[in-house]
């Protein structure tokens, strides 16, 4: 026992000077073998474990993020488990196995229309390298799924530290591509060593999804999660054609049962509604809505056919924190803090995306005697509202 205790003191010990180093400017092959020598035959679910202490100590969530590339280098034959296969992954339909599959369209696009740009930038239009890139926004599909179904099941299952840090890379990834695009008039040296490190970090993504994610996910999480993971998913999309509904070929029990209940009512001071008519109404008000209660957990969205923002039901009871990217949780927790402490009562948030205005909007939600109860957040594409021109009334419908 007390050997083991060492040893995992020893690895964090060794986590810390890996990443000194690397905050010093040695470059991954300058530390691998110090890496490697450390780890032999540890599980990847222990190194995630060392990690998660450190973060626990006070280590920024930015500084794990410089052991990624190390971790691509060295797991590839260094550790135990690594390479560890299941049946889950090769059945269509199962959310393992549609991962996978959308990792071989990434490549896809990358192999056949991003390298060959690379490769001879005087041949190959510009164009054709643009047409790659856009195809590559499919990617943002495929990490919110990750990021929305996976990560909060892992953190339920107290692996906290690699969804921080995943998330962490996905969005250097998201900015990357971006950039990309931004400066293809440019078609210089800037571009071309934009888009190699762009290609770099998403096929090592690709590595570590498949070789570190999903080892942790398949000895994890049951088959009611992964049924639940597999019918959220339609909410973001799929990067492949023809994904099949996943039927588990052993008895599927929902952990919760769905029961038939009476339709009840709810009693509110200005009157009483049905629970279903509380529903249906909540569902069709023009806007998303969400609730965080005082302690910080989400405990209510509402399921508009419509939702500007996707969201699954495995996010609720999840802490409003890990909801959040790594770059912009700071900012979260600032304002739920300025909402408590009754500095704030509201902030307002505008960005224009996918041919959308979007007005996010929050709101500290207070009891009659000034008591924080929670926040609420509001969002709404006012685009619509705001090409509204002229006048129209009631009596014009008669007409």
């Amino acid at each position: 026992m007390s050997e083991s205790i060492n040893n995992r003191e020893f690895r964090q010990k060794v986590l810390k000077e890996v990443i000194n180093s690397l905050h010093a400017g040695k470059s991954v092959e300058d530390v691998k073998q110090q890496f490697e020598e450390a780890f032999q035959g540890v599980s990847a679910t222990e190194i995630s474990e060392a990690e998660a202490a450190l973060i626990a100590e006070g280590l920024p969530v930015a500084e794990i993020q410089r052991l990624c590339d190390v971790h691509a280098a060295v797991f590839k034959g260094s550790i135990e488990e690594i390479h560890k296969t299941d049946d889950q992954t090769k059945i269509p339909g199962h959310p393992a196995n549609t991962l996978i599959r959308e990792n071989r369209v990434l490549e896809k696009i990358i192999e056949k229309e991003i390298k060959p740009w690379l490769s001879d930038p005087e041949s190959v239009e510009l164009a054709a390298l643009k047409a790659g890139l856009e195809k590559l926004n499919g990617l943002d599909i495929h990490y919110q799924k990750k990021e929305n179904l996976f990560f909060p099941y892992m953190e339920q299952y107290g692996i906290t530290a690699p969804p921080k840090v995943m998330w962490g890379v996905d969005d250097e990834i998201r900015d990357l591509l971006k950039e990309a695009k931004s400066i293809l008039n440019q078609n210089g040296s800037e571009l071309k060593a934009k888009i190699e490190t762009l290609i770099d970090k998403v096929t090592e993504m690709i590595f570590k999804e498949e070789n570190i994610l999903l080892p942790m996910l398949l000895e994890t999480l049951t088959q009611d999660e992964w049924k639940k993971i597999a019918d959220e998913s339609t909410e973001f999309g799929y990067l492949v054609d023809k994904v099949p509904e996943w039927k588990p070929s052993l008895e599927y029990q929902p952990a919760i049962k769905e029961e038939k209940k009476e339709a009840g009512v709810i009693v509110l001071p200005t009157g009483v509604l049905k629970t279903e008519e509380l529903i249906f109404m909540l569902n069709t008000l023009p806007f998303d809505i969400t609730f965080v209660d005082k302690e910080d957990v989400v405990k209510y969205f509402s399921e508009a056919a419509d939702r500007v923002f996707p969201r699954t039901r495995s996010v609720i009871g999840r802490n409003v924190s890990n909801c959040h990217p790594p770059a912009s949780v700071h900012i979260v927790e600032q304002l739920v803090a300025d909402f408590k402490s009754g500095k704030k009562d509201q902030e307002d948030f505008w960005i224009k995306m996918m041919g959308k205005y979007i007005l996010i909007r929050y709101y500290a939600v207070r009891n009659d005697n000034g008591e924080f109860l929670g926040v609420l957040e509001v969002t709404q594409d006012i685009k619509p509202i705001q090409e509204i021109t002229g006048e129209k009334r009631l009596v014009s419908l008669e007409k």
